[in-house]
């Protein structure tokens, strides 16, 4: 059995990097700079919350509603967002942020300020499941959105957010559509980030407007950007290690927040691409390193056949 402190953040590590595979679409795949990964991620841990307390729902039940709604938020932030590029599209997204914010606060429907408490545990078979049944639950989920992000980006889809992420007049004189794709992306990006934040929803088993706001999205940019905006692997790496590394740090408390700052400062200065990112260092050596390590082993067993 694992302690509970581990498992809590070995659970925190898996929700944050479905939420960032989410974020990964939209900005890295497809190239839109988005600050409102937040929207969705409530969107979807809101659903559920709301099912489950209010409707009779089953957390398998509330799954697929939650990450439909989130799809569909997704639609409805991503039309708008058609219009603006960049810069602009940056700061849309976080007006799309406040204006979220502001509705679960002011709609008492949503339980206002206070949120939305008791949302109930994940059951099988009616019995409700342990903390570490929920962790490998989690991981099962992570894994299988790691398998879908991969097939994406390497499916025609892929291609064709890449085209639009590098030059949008040129996907456009190809027959690629760059409004059509992006809202794939804001839609399945979206969907993803739901999906997270279901997870979300049910460990906490308490959900706030303040979860979603500004702060969280830009945490979850964060740890994109660290591993390697646009790759699934850097994604999940700095979902990770940015949930971790506070935690390593605990015993010096007062500065905490100056060594995690330093450490991204650093990093962004030194390997703006990202820690495991396309051409960065790190990920140079490590190709490299198993390359070697491959050719060793093929060697082996050539001599062995021999």
């Amino acid at each position: 059995m694992l302690d509970a402190y581990v498992i809590t953040i070995l659970t925190l590590m898996a929700i944050w990097s479905i939420v960032a595979l989410g974020l990964n679409v939209i900005s890295g795949f497809a190239g839109q700079f988005n600050l409102g990964i937040g929207i969705y991620m409530g969107t979807g841990a809101y659903t559920t919350a709301m099912l489950t307390t209010a409707a009779g729902f089953s957390f398998w039940q509330a799954v697929p509603c939650a990450v439909a709604m989130s799809a569909l938020m997704g639609l409805v932030t991503g039309l708008p967002a058609l219009r603006v590029r960049e810069d602009s599209l940056a700061v849309l997204s976080i007006g799309f942020v406040f204006v979220f914010e502001s509705l679960l606060i002011y709609l008492p429907y949503f339980g206002g300020p206070l949120g939305i408490s008791r949302v109930p545990r994940v059951s099988i078979g009616g019995e409700p499941v342990s903390n570490q049944t929920y962790m490998l639950i989690t991981f099962a989920a992570l894994l299988l959105t790691i398998g879908v992000t991969l097939y994406l980006r390497r499916s025609w889809m892929g291609l064709a957010w890449e085209s639009v992420r590098e030059n949008e007049l040129a996907a456009n004189v190809i027959g690629i559509y760059p409004a059509r794709f992006k809202l794939y992306a804001f839609m399945i990006g979206g969907a993803i980030a739901g999906f997270g934040g279901v997870f979300y929803a049910h460990f906490i088993r308490y959900v706030t407007p303040y979860d979603f706001g500004f702060l969280p999205s830009v945490y979850v940019l964060v740890m994109v950007v660290f591993g390697g905006l646009g790759t699934v692997r850097g994604a999940v790496f700095g979902a990770c290690f940015l949930t971790l590394l506070p935690e390593l740090f605990r015993f010096v408390q007062d500065y905490r927040n100056l060594i995690f700052g330093m450490t991204l400062v650093i990093l962004m200065l030194y390997e703006p691409r990202g820690l495991l990112g396309d051409g960065s260092f790190v990920w140079r050596n490590l190709r490299s390193l198993y390359l070697r390590c491959a050719a060793i082993f093929s060697n082996g067993r050539t001599h062995a056949a021999n």
